[in-house]
Formats: C-alpha cells, structure tokens, sequence
C-alpha cells in the first residue's frame, strides 16, 4: 500500500534523526579500533636535514603512544610538494601522516605556479614547533647591531647584498618582509641551499642573511658569524643575547619556521582528536623537548582548530611577501 506524502515525510525525518544519533557512536568505534596497523609519517625532504630530524623525533614518540610503529619516509623534491602531495591524495584513514611546515604547507601556495593540492586537501592535527629566522652578518660587516645595519644600508640602497637558500625560501621572504617595513634595498643573492650561502657568507663574499635558527647555531657560537636579530616575537633560548627585530622598532614582525602534524582531508575527527592527545603527549617528553629545545626550536603543542587557524595566517603573510618579491616557481 502506497504512503502518502505526509507519511513519507515523516518516516524521512525519523530516519535521517537516527543516522544522526548513530554517527557520534560511529565515529567513535573508528577511533577506537584505530590505529590497528602500521603508520606511515612523509617527511616531504631527503634525510639529514632538520624536517627530518624533527619527523624521526615524533615518529619515535608516537609510536610509544599509539602502541603502533611509525615510520619516517622521506619523499623530497619541489620545496616539500611532492610528499605533500602524496599524503593529500592518500587514503584518509589514518595511516599515513604528513610533516607539514613552512616551505610545502604556506610559501608554496604562493610561489608555484601549478600546486597539485590545495590546504583544503589536508586535515591539520598540531602545530609541533617553531623556529625563528636569524639575521646574521659576516664578521667584515661594519655594523655590528641591527641598528647599525638599518642604517648603513638605508643610507647605502644596492650597496649590500644579503644571501639566501633560494629564491622563495623563508629566509628570502623574511628579508623581503624586512625591506618592506623598513624601506631599505639589498640585492638579493640566492643559493642552491643553506650550506653553500653560509660558506660564502663565512668568506666575506656576501654581506647578510636570513637563515633558520638550528643550522646557523654553530656559526654564531663559534663565532665565524654575527646574530642581529631574530625574527621572533619573542627572544630565542638559544640566542638570549640576540634582540628580536619586533623590539628593534619592527612590532610585530615575524618571520619564523615551523613544523606540524596533519593528516588527508576527510580523516575521521576521532582519529583526528587521538592523534592530537598522542602528539601533545609525546611532545611533552623531556627528551625530544631538550632535543628541540637545544638547537633553538619552541615547542608548541596546540589543538587541530589553533594550528588550522594558524596555517591559514601563515598563508596569507608569506603570500604577501612573495608577491612583493616577486620569486615564482615553474
């Protein structure tokens, strides 16, 4: 016997209320039998670099809190795109994570012309760390403060040159940043990586640069370079002596690194929520803490909403500084 129209209706409600009382349970169930497997966390660079070191450090922790082994496998190329391509296509299930940072997951939107995934494309679990940019000047320098700097290249524009890792690293857009807000011109030197700059930067050849905490730690020290300032908004423990350029007359001035935790859009929110409780415990160990914190990196440990709203500013602050630079990728 045929329904009538009011009956169907009702029947439709009653039916679409029950699948909504049942998906909380559902979710739940998938975040309880989760994970039953191996995981697999992509360090979207080669091994031996500090995105790696970073990826080994949480794999090790999260294994021991999810009772699960996570491996480390490094899939470089592209500033990171092409292992963050492959976690935004992968199966959002869980199991296979994705090292995102400042590189892949902010500037590249920015800079490459054909990006095969969008932020959309990612469920974003914790922000792990961050780590400033560092100022450095080569010791024939003849200011020896950051005050001196601004002036004597304001006073002097395309007389000195500052180096980076390449164009549209972080160090590149961080000075590019700095240029805007203080109206000064250096001329851009890019090399193929931080370690080629640093030997030219050592020598003389090059007068400053911009470049992450953790790989200049060993020049400052040692002294073969000079920290200006760091470009976070607070001072780094390990460069306490050095000012921030945002006390320098620059507030708000920011220009750091960082890494996180995310996983494929569409990944179940349980899942989500227990990978978050597993990084913030694992990142609350005191050994990957003294680890992270020995080479200047800050810990953070945030929830899924914080970390999602940060990259989203992230975004739209790197974008901004690669548009005034002008540096494009093929």
């Amino acid at each position: 016997m045929q329904q009538n129209k009011p009956a169907r209706i009702r029947l439709a409600i009653l039916a679409a209320a029950g699948a909504m009382t049942l998906l909380p349970g559902m979710l739940m169930a998938q975040g309880a039998d989760w994970p039953a497997r191996q995981l697999k966390l992509v360090v979207p660079f080669p091994a031996g670099g500090s995105t790696d070191s970073v990826g080994r450090l949480l794999a090790a922790e999260l294994s021991k809190e999810l009772g699960q082994t996570v491996v480390v496998e490094n899939k470089g190329g592209a500033n990171g795109n092409i292992g963050s391509d492959l976690v935004a296509k992968a199966e959002p299930d869980g199991y296979t994570l994705l090292l995102s940072g400042v590189g892949s997951n902010a500037i590249s939107y920015a800079i490459y012309q054909n990006m095969p995934y969008r932020n959309s494309d990612f469920a974003h679990i914790s922000l792990l760390a961050t780590g400033p940019n560092v100022l450095v000047a080569n010791n024939d320098f003849p200011g020896k403060t950051f005050a001196d700097f601004i002036k004597l290249v304001r006073e002097n524009p395309g007389k000195y040159t500052h180096a980076s890792s390449g164009s549209g690293s972080s160090g590149h857009l961080a000075m590019e940043m700095l240029e805007q807000d203080a109206k000064i011109d250096l001329v851009h030197v890019p090399y193929k990586g931080g370690a080629a700059a640093i030997t030219d930067m050592i020598g003389g050849r090059v007068s400053v640069m911009f470049l992450n905490q953790d790989t200049l730690l060993p020049q400052v020290t040692s002294g073969k370079l000079r920290a200006l300032a760091v470009a976070s908004a607070k001072r780094n423990p390990a460069y306490p002596d050095t000012p921030t350029v945002a006390e320098s007359g620059y507030p708000g001035f920011s220009a750091e690194s960082w890494f996180g935790l995310s996983a494929p859009a569409k990944t179940p929110p349980a899942v989500i929520q227990r990978l978050n409780q597993a990084t913030v415990k694992a990142l609350s160990s005191p050994d990957i803490r003294q680890k992270l914190e020995s080479v200047g990196f800050v810990v953070v440990a945030d929830d899924p909403k914080s970390f999602s709203a940060f990259v989203d500013n992230e975004i739209a602050k790197w974008g901004k500084a690669a548009k005034a630079s002008g540096a494009k990728m093929d």
